[in-house]
Formats: structure tokens, C-alpha cells, sequence
């Protein structure tokens, strides 16, 4: 939702590029004030500059490309594959994370409960729709990519310093392309909607999302940490019908409870049958 509201005032890559600019600098900020440290291996650095890239210039540079030319609501639906990529990839860097019947059950009707909340925005009109369509897809990949990639070769590493290297790697092509297409950010048309929607994107979405996204990584598989592209469209529909009185349909509903349960069958499940046989 703030992406799109951002999008009216900010050109795409540039609203990116200084999202991450803004959350990166903070993030700096509190790792020296808590002495948090920077990896020092080259390979940590080599994954941190790869899944960096993956994460947070491709993906994030082709989801605000393409939300100029699809709905939000197809937006959401093709970023749901995420966790279909994460669990064939996670199958090849992380091999103790096995590919289940209940996993794959699980994600498919995440998927199926996606499409049903959006239903009325799956169109997809003309050459730029198509376009945006696959750069979503391919953004997906490249973020399940990013995110197993974390889980195999990161866990070792502070959250923070993570975070902060990825973004950093993502945030310095982001800027240039965005500079070099888009013009000087100096020039753009900074209004408050705008300033809200970079300090809320580079805060909540970017600093406290991913510090708490990494740290649930290193303790689940990166499979169910995933389920959270299926759960973002949810929460987004809901707090746009409270914050912009957009209506609530009824497939919303039923929608809902699909993505619940799918998040119920990969997450919640295990864990009752854990406490069931310790007899909790």
C-alpha cells in the first residue's frame, strides 16, 4: 500500500533506491551505538554482495517497475511464488530441509487463498502488463534465491549486520540506475504522502521487517519463513480497508481463511504435534 501511494509523488528505482538509503543509514547508526560487528570473511562478504543484489536491487527494483503497470492485487499473487522457489532451491544449498507433501499442500493453497482475495485484479492488459507480470516473477526468484542463500551460508551473522550489508549492496545500483533514468532525487516531488511512505518503507518495512526476518531464519526452515509473502497480501487488504475505506468483499473473507490455514498446515501444525507427544 505505500509503495503505491509513493509511487504517485516518486519515480520507481529512485523511491527504491532512497528507501534503502534512508533504512541503511539508521541500521549504521545502531550497529556502531551497539557495537554490533561487520563480517570480516570474504565468502560471507561474496554471499552478503550476491543475495544483496538479489534481494534488495532486483527484486525490489522490478517490484516497483512493475507496480506501475499491474494491479497491486496481481502484485500479490505473483509474489506468492516465493515460497515455491524457496522450496526447490532450499532443496539444493540447505539439503536437510526435506520438499513435503504438507509443504507443497500448504503453499498451494496459501496461493490459491492469494488469488481469491484478489480475484477481480488478475487482468493482465497489454505489452507493459505482461512485462510487469514476469518482472515479478523473476523479483520472486531472486528473493526465495536470497533468502536460502541467507539460511545456508548466514547464520552465524548478526541480523543487523546482515541486513545492513545486503541493503548497502542493493541500495548503490538501485541509486545510480535511478539517478541515471530518473533524474537528480533533489528534483522529485517531495511531498509529506511521500516522506511517510519512505521513512514507513525504510523503518517498518525495511529495518524492523528484515532484522526479525533473519533472526526467524536461523531458527525455522527458511520454507515456513517464507509463508510471509502469502500473509503480507492479507494484512495489506485489511489495513487499506481500515486506513483508505477500501471495501472489504466477501472473497476477502474466504480468501483469508485459505492463506490462515495454509500458514496453519506448514507452521502451527508441527508444533501441536511436538507438544503432543512431550504430552504438553
Amino acid at each position: 500500500m505505500f509503495i503505491k501511494v509513493g509511487l504517485s509523488d516518486l519515480p520507481p528505482i529512485s523511491f527504491a533506491g532512497i528507501r534503502f538509503v534512508v533504512a541503511a543509514t539508521i541500521l549504521l547508526f545502531v550497529i556502531f551505538w551497539q557495537k554490533i560487528e561487520l563480517p570480516k570473511s570474504r565468502r560471507i562478504w561474496m554471499i552478503i554482495i550476491i543475495s544483496g543484489l538479489f534481494q534488495f536491487f532486483f527484486n525490489y527494483g522490478l517490484v516497483f517497475w512493475a507496480e506501475q503497470h499491474i494491479s497491486s492485487g496481481l502484485a500479490a499473487v505473483l509474489q506468492a511464488t516465493i515460497p515455491v522457489f524457496g522450496l526447490i532451491l532450499a532443496r539444493v544449498y540447505v539439503p536437510e530441509e526435506k520438499i513435503t507433501l504438507m509443504k507443497v499442500a500448504s503453499i498451494l493453497l496459501g496461493i490459491i487463498g492469494v488469488a481469491v482475495i484478489f480475484k477481480e485484479q488478475l487482468q493482465i492488459g497489454g505489452l507493459l502488463s505482461l512485462l510487469g507480470s514476469l518482472a515479478i516473477v523473476v523479483g520472486a526468484f531472486m528473493a526465495a534465491y536470497a533468502s536460502v542463500l541467507t539460511k545456508a551460508f548466514g547464520r552465524e551473522i548478526h541480523p543487523a549486520s546482515l541486513v545492513f550489508g545486503q541493503m548497502f549492496v542493493g541500495l548503490v545500483p538501485l541509486c545510480l540506475v535511478g539517478f541515471i533514468s530518473e533524474g537528480n532525487p533533489v528534483n522529485f516531488r517531495w511531498t509529506t504522502s511521500a516522506v511517510v511512505c519512505v521513512v514507513y518503507l525504510a523503518i517498518v518495512g525495511s529495518i524492523i521487517a528484515f532484522w526479525l526476518y533473519y533472526d526467524l531464519l536461523g531458527k525455522i526452515d527458511v520454507t515456513k519463513a517464507m509463508m510471509i509473502s502469502l500473509v503480507t497480501p492479507l494484512v495489506a487488504v485489511i489495513v487499506g480497508a481500515i486506513y483508505l475505506g477500501e471495501k472489504l468483499a466477501i472473497q476477502t473473507l474466504f480468501g483469508g481463511l485459505l492463506v490462515l490455514a495454509s500458514v496453519g498446515l506448514i507452521v502451527i501444525k508441527p508444533i501441536l504435534n511436538r507438544r503432543r507427544v512431550f504430552g504438553l
